[in-house]
């Protein structure tokens, strides 16, 4: 089975007892990978799969779990779905996206770290977490109909959707 698939197993098999103690393991795991990678910056992360477990000390699938999360934050996002642990990889992190990305994950374990500070100025910090907080604002220029679409983009009916207690 390939790390990928592990990995959404591992995630889509957790039950009210187990998922507290599961994302205490993943947090603890990817901060500990990602505090190794800031402190590193500019360099790329790269090397075995089974070699960069062995490293940060993850789980084969919880390690899976942190490639797939930064993916979305990488010049070309890597093709998950094939890899095990023979797999060599090379993260080219486009730095800002990544940080702009776990603002948008609320991960202030992540985005809260020291070594930031070694990647963007105090300032362009700031302009990042801002242009995150307006891309959350939805701007309505009328008001919709009661049976429109919602603007937030649910899919969902206005009435049913952020209009409920309108």
């Amino acid at each position: 089975m390939s790390l990928f698939k592990e990995w959404n197993k591992l995630i889509g098999g957790q039950t009210q007892a187990t998922i507290d103690k599961f994302w205490e393991e993943y947090a603890t795991t990817e901060q500990r990978i990602y505090q190794d990678v800031l402190a590193n910056y500019p360099a790329k992360p790269a090397g075995v799969i089974g070699d960069l477990i062995k490293k940060y000390e993850a789980r084969p699938a919880i390690f899976m779990g942190f490639l797939d999360g930064i993916n979305t934050s990488l010049t070309a996002p890597l093709d998950l779905e094939p890899m095990d642990e023979t797999t060599e990889i090379e993260l080219d992190i486009v730095w800002e996206k990544l940080l702009f990305n776990m603002f948008k994950a609320d991960a202030d374990y992540l985005y809260g770290l020291e070594e930031w500070k070694n990647i963007v100025t105090e300032e362009r910090y700031k302009e990042i977490y801002d242009e995150f907080r307006r891309s959350r604002t939805v701007r309505v220029e009328k008001k919709p109909g009661r049976n429109d679409p919602c603007p937030c983009g649910s899919g969902k009916k206005y009435k049913n959707c952020c209009g409920k207690n309108a």
